[in-house]
């Protein structure tokens, strides 16, 4: 099968690519840049935002995974309008280039940031609820810009299969990591610390969870959505374990170490954390995430030893190159 991946030379996108041309698929990166560009895939150095030259890329692909986006929440605060237009705006011109170009289905990738929205119930904890893809979202609750940005991309999605019948499948990440991912990245700024004998520092008092999911594990989820039984889905790619703040620092201490902690003021509209269901994802597409928490940092610190010891390392991918 011949597919495209926007934002396929990026953090999380480059992986994609990676793991759908392993599975045997003829893969497209469409990317403005070619940081991590994988030698095996085709190239098209075109803007997202560009529908007459995204609408020939997408000719002869069956399938588009849109991963292009601005995913760094501090960008997307500094320039809302920017980010609008790179998750929205974006979103929108990739529907419509598929629905030209007859693609079969659209591939949306979104996040748990979401679920800080959801309609939760309020006689119980909010932190012991565990939410799934059916829980109702609150849009006057959204919070952060990037997550308004998200679900207006996935509110698209489902208006285009409404209005013209275009199958599409939303993938919710949990919180990335892994090599290649970007340097601002809680996991990146801490094991890129240690290394340079930095002070660890923490937003608020470290408690706040995440379910951390490989990057790897994520990008074999993206072949497992090609299957039938994803069409029309959505499913929440949440890691298994939840990881605080805290432990990120004791994990990077204890491979790493010793490292010292400081503790700054929390970041404002950050994701609060809940407790998400990836049971749709096993039992439809037999994915469960794979690697343990040490053992992805442990892979990431070698990564980038060996990237940042290579000659000539490239500078930075930029806003829109992952997902």
């Amino acid at each position: 099968m011949r597919v495209a991946v926007t934002g396929g030379c990026g953090f999380i996108g480059s992986h994609v690519v990676d793991r759908l041309l392993a599975a045997g698929h003829e893969v497209l990166a469409v990317d403005t840049t070619e940081r991590y560009l994988n030698p095996d895939a085709d190239h098209a150095g075109i803007d997202v935002l560009d529908l007459p030259a995204l609408t020939d890329a997408l000719d002869g692909c069956e399938v588009v995974f849109h991963l292009a986006a601005q995913a760094d929440v501090e960008r997307v605060a500094a320039d809302p309008v920017g980010a609008v237009r790179a998750n929205i705006d974006g979103t929108a011109t990739v529907l419509e280039a598929a629905r030209r170009s007859g693609l079969s289905r659209t591939v949306l990738a979104s996040t748990v940031w979401v679920y800080g929205a959801a309609l939760t119930d309020d006689r119980m904890d909010s932190s012991e609820q565990e939410l799934d893809e059916h829980v109702p979202i609150e849009l006057d609750h959204c919070g952060h810009l990037y997550v308004a940005t998200k679900l207006a991309a996935e509110m698209l999605v489902h208006s285009y299969r409404e209005l013209y019948g275009r199958h599409f499948t939303i993938l919710r990440y949990g919180i990335p990591y892994g090599p290649r991912m970007r340097d601002e990245l809680v996991v990146a700024r801490f094991v890129q610390a240690a290394l340079a004998g930095r002070p660890i520092t923490i937003a608020g008092d470290g408690r706040q969870g995440r379910n951390f999911v490989y990057v790897e594990d994520l990008a074999e989820a993206h072949v497992r959505a090609l299957s039938p039984e994803a069409e029309d889905q959505t499913f929440a790619l949440e890691g298994s374990t939840a990881i605080s703040v805290r432990d990120i620092a004791d994990t990077v201490d204890q491979l790493l170490g010793p490292v010292t902690v400081e503790h700054i003021e929390a970041r404002t509209a950050d994701y609060a954390g809940r407790r998400i269901s990836a049971a749709q994802a096993k039992r439809l597409l037999g994915w469960s995430p794979r690697t343990n928490f040490t053992d992805g940092v442990r892979r990431y610190a070698d990564w980038y030893r060996a990237e940042t010891s290579a000659p000539g390392t490239p500078p930075d991918p930029g806003p829109r190159s992952g997902a």
